[in-house]
């Protein structure tokens, strides 16, 4: 959404920097029905998620491939469409590229299938937890019993992994991307 409105933003100041191409009338009546369905459009991609519980979010969404093959792998699906709420930090394809080499295959072998629960879970809070709900350095107990700390002295953070796009709601609780896969310390 943010990027839809910057775009716009940026065609509208090259317009009038162009001269606008008509009239002022004309290029302010275009402006206004160009945003207007900008944010239409954010509306109904938003509407969209809503009607979606976490793992068909996560199903449709293209960087989040790799999330959904795991959950499917770990046996993940049914909770995840259960009621909740929940909230998800998802990290993303290239969070799960950036695993050492190998890694990511031997997780998904069926005979890791507890140690991928295990590292799945870590990324899962019960409750809906939207980004104005977080403080500096709160922790929040993880599915899997283990608690996750929250920093946002450079933007927000948890446990170190950068949270890129917030606050994604979906029937059952919201969605937080993250451009790091969270890795449980040892029991």
């Amino acid at each position: 959404m943010k990027t839809t409105n910057y775009l716009l933003t940026l065609s509208l100041i090259f317009v009038f920097a162009c001269g606008g191409g008509g009239s002022k009338n004309e290029s302010t009546s275009e402006a206004s029905e160009a945003n207007t369905e900008a944010t239409e459009e954010a509306s109904a991609t938003a509407n969209e998620a809503m009607g979606q519980d976490i793992v068909a979010l996560a199903s449709g969404t293209e960087s989040l491939s790799t999330l959904a093959t795991a959950l499917t792998a770990a046996d993940l699906i049914t909770a995840l469409k259960a009621e909740g709420p929940y909230t998800v930090f998802a990290p993303t394809n290239d969070a799960f590229a950036a695993l050492p080499e190998g890694t990511l295959e031997n997780l998904l072998k069926p005979e890791n299938k507890d140690q991928l629960v295990n590292i799945l879970t870590y990324h899962v809070v019960s409750g809906k937890v939207m980004s104005t709900d977080l403080v500096d350095g709160m922790e929040a107990e993880t599915l899997n019993g283990a608690k996750v700390t929250i920093s946002l002295a450079n933007g927000a953070q948890v446990e170190g992994a950068n949270v890129t796009s917030a606050d994604i709601e979906a029937s059952n609780g919201v969605v937080h991307i993250i451009d790091a896969v969270l890795i449980p310390a040892d029991k």
